[in-house]
């Protein structure tokens, strides 16, 4: 009996440790340059669910998403201002913390 309390406390340790792994971005990039420029982009462009959050701080869905296709533009060679130019046309103009 004296087993169970440890066990409750290690199942719930794998949980909260599996669930953690679940949402980390896992992006090689082929260089630091690289690396920046995306950090660079992720944090300027918003959060659509989130209002306030950049896509780079945001946990939501949509957030996880749209980093994936700024990694995935990014690799198909697509300028800064592309990507910008791809997100504003998919998610409209609030993407951007400086809207027209």
């Amino acid at each position: 009996m004296r087993l169970l309390p440890g066990m409750v406390m290690l199942m719930l340790a794998l949980v909260i440790s599996g669930s953690a792994r679940a949402t980390t971005d896992v992006m090689p990039f082929k260089d630091e340059a690289q690396e920046q420029q995306f950090r660079q982009l992720t944090e300027q462009l918003r959060c659509p669910k989130c209002q306030n959050n950049s896509i780079a701080d945001s946990n939501a869905m949509i957030a996880t998403d749209m980093r994936r296709r700024v990694y995935d533009l990014m690799q198909e060679g697509k300028s800064r201002q592309e990507i910008i130019d791809y997100m504003v046309a998919r998610y409209g103009n609030f993407v951007t913390y400086d809207p027209p």
